[in-house]
C-alpha cells in the first residue's frame, strides 16, 4: 500500500512493517501506540524504524492513519479525567482529613 509519510511516498504492507519490527524492543509508552504483533510501541518508534528518517520530520497522526489502513490496532493517548462534580475533594483536602489537620478552609 502506498503511503506517504513527511512527503514522502512508502511502498508498507503488513508483513513488511512485522518483518521490520521483529526484534525491535518496544520504547515506554507515552502518547498515541500501535500494537505489531503482541507489542505496543509508541507511533513514533515505528515511524522512525520504517521510514529510517528522523523523528522530527513525520507526525505521529501520519504513521497511525498508515498503520491502521494495514490494519494494525492503533491506540490514543488517554485524556486526563476531571472531577465529575464541582464539590469533588482536592488531594489537599483528602490528605487533611487523612491527617486530621486543619485546611485553610477550617482556620
Amino acid at each position: 500500500m502506498r503511503c506517504v509519510i513527511a512527503r514522502y511516498p512508502f511502498e508498507l504492507t503488513k508483513n513488511g512493517v512485522l518483518a521490520s519490527m521483529a526484534g525491535v524492543r518496544p520504547e515506554p509508552v507515552t502518547g498515541d501506540a500501535v500494537t505489531i504483533g503482541r507489542r505496543r510501541y509508541p507511533v513514533m518508534q515505528v515511524g522512525t524504524v520504517i521510514t529510517r528518517q528522523d523523528r522530527r520530520d513525520f507526525t505521529g497522526d501520519e504513521v497511525a492513519r498508515a498503520m491502521a489502513r494495514l490494519g494494525f490496532t492503533c491506540h490514543s493517548r488517554p485524556e486526563p479525567v476531571a472531577p465529575s462534580t464541582p464539590d469533588a475533594l482536592t488531594p489537599f483536602q483528602v490528605a487533611s482529613a487523612l491527617l486530621g489537620t486543619p485546611g485553610p478552609q477550617d482556620r
